[in-house]
C-alpha cells in the first residue's frame, strides 16, 4: 500500500500541477473538440459518465485507461451507435482491448460525430444572378478520433495508464484539421472502495486548421459580411476527472455499484455547479445494481446548470438518465434513455452498445 501512495503522489506532481501553470493566460477557444468529451457506451451514458473508477472493459481505452488490466476477457471488442437532434447527427464508437500480459493491456479505439449530407448553397446563384438549384451539393461534417491506449497494474492495488490520440475533423472539402494529444490516467482500490484520477489532453491537445475556400464561396462570404477563415491552430485545454466509487454487497448475488466523478475544466467559466475562471467544477453521480452478473440496472444524475425560470429567476437544473444491460455467455447487450424530461434543449436519445469476450481467460 505504501508503493501505491507513492505513485499516486508521483502521478499528481508530474502531470496534474503542470497542467495547472500550463492552462494559464493561453488564449484557447472553449469547448474545443467537445466531442470527445460526450462519453461512449451506453453503460456509461445510463450512469451520466461517472465510471472511471468502475470499467473493466474496452471501454476503458476511453474512460480510463488504467483500468484495461481489469479485462477478464483476452480479447474484447466493443460497439455503439447513438443519434442525436431527431437523427440528424449521429455518433459512432468502435474499440478493440487485447492483454499483452498478466499487469498490461492495450485498446484501440475509433469515434466519430458527424453530421452528413448537408446542402451546399454557396453557389446556389451563378454570375448571372439565376438561382440554380442544379448548383447545389451536399457534403458532412464530422468529427474523428482515434485513440491508442495502454495500461499496466504496478501493484495489487494500483495501476496506471495513457492514451495516445490523433484527431482529425472535417467540413467538405472546404475545412480540415489534424490534431494530437495525450491523456493519463491512475487507479487506486481500497477495500471495496474505488478511486480513480484522468488528466485529459494534458498537454494540451492542438488541431491545425487548413481552409479550401472557392472563390465562389469568398464573394457568397464577402456579400453577406462574414468574416472569411483563416489557416490557424486550435487548442483544447486539460480537463482533470477525479472519481471514487464504492460496491455494495447483498445477498443472493446482488450488488449495488455508487460511483461519483467530478469534471474539472480549466478553459474558463462554464455553466455548470461550481463555475469560475480559468476553473469550473462539474459533478455527477451514477448507481448500477447488478443482478448475479447478468442484469444491470442503471441511473444517473449530471449536467447540473443554472437557467431562468418563467420569473427570471435562476435555478438549478439537472439531467437524470436510465440505462438497462444484459451479459450472457461473453456478450453484453446496452441500452441508455439520456435527457429524460427534456432538462435540457436537446432531444433524448436512444443509445445501444454490444460487447464481446473474445478469447475468454
Amino acid at each position: 500500500m505504501n508503493n501505491a501512495c507513492l505513485y499516486l503522489k508521483a502521478f499528481i506532481i508530474t502531470f496534474f500541477i503542470p497542467s495547472i501553470f500550463w492552462c494559464q493566460g493561453i488564449n484557447s477557444p472553449k469547448y474545443s473538440n467537445e466531442f470527445m468529451n460526450i462519453g461512449i457506451g451506453a453503460r456509461s451514458l445510463g450512469m451520466s459518465n461517472s465510471v472511471i473508477t468502475s470499467t473493466n472493459d474496452v471501454t476503458s481505452g476511453y474512460w480510463n485507461p488504467a483500468n484495461l488490466t481489469k479485462i477478464e476477457s483476452d480479447l474484447q471488442v466493443g460497439l455503439m451507435h447513438a443519434e442525436y437532434f431527431a437523427g440528424i447527427a449521429k455518433y459512432d464508437y468502435g474499440a478493440v482491448a487485447k492483454n499483452i500480459d498478466e499487469k498490461s493491456a492495450f485498446a484501440f479505439s475509433f469515434l466519430r460525430f458527424g453530421v452528413d449530407n448537408i446542402p451546399n448553397t454557396t453557389e446556389l446563384i451563378d454570375a448571372q444572378g439565376n438561382v440554380n438549384y442544379d448548383r447545389i451539393s451536399y457534403f458532412s461534417a464530422s468529427d474523428m478520433a482515434f485513440l491508442l491506449s495502454y495500461g499496466r497494474e504496478l501493484s495489487d492495488d494500483f495501476s496506471i495508464g495513457g492514451s495516445a490520440k490523433i484527431i482529425h475533423r472535417k467540413a467538405g472539402d472546404f475545412a480540415t484539421a489534424w490534431g494530437f494529444g495525450i491523456d493519463l490516467s491512475c487507479s487506486y482500490k481500497l477495500n471495496d472502495w474505488q478511486f480513480a484520477a484522468v488528466a485529459k489532453d494534458i498537454t494540451s491537445t492542438f488541431n491545425i486548421w487548413d481552409f479550401h475556400l472557392t472563390d465562389e464561396m469568398i464573394t457568397a462570404f464577402i456579400l453577406t459580411d462574414n468574416e472569411l477563415p483563416q489557416n490557424h491552430t486550435e487548442l483544447t485545454l486539460p480537463r482533470i476527472i477525479i472519481g471514487a466509487g464504492k460496491t455494495f454487497n447483498f445477498k443472493n448475488e446482488l450488488n449495488l455499484l455508487v460511483e461519483i466523478n467530478t469534471d474539472i475544466t480549466t478553459d474558463g467559466s462554464r455553466n455548470v455547479l461550481i463555475s469560475g475562471d480559468p476553473f469550473s467544477i462539474d459533478p455527477h453521480l451514477g448507481m448500477e445494481f447488478n443482478i448475479k452478473n447478468i442484469v444491470f440496472v442503471r441511473t444517473g444524475i449530471g449536467n447540473i446548470q443554472k437557467s431562468p425560470d418563467l420569473n427570471g429567476k435562476n435555478i438549478f437544473t439537472i439531467q437524470p438518465n436510465i440505462g438497462i444491460g444484459l451479459q450472457l455467455k461473453g456478450v453484453a447487450l446496452e441500452y441508455a434513455l439520456t435527457d429524460i424530461g427534456d432538462a435540457s434543449v436537446a432531444l433524448y436519445s436512444n443509445v445501444f452498445s454490444l460487447k464481446f469476450n473474445l478469447n475468454p481467460n
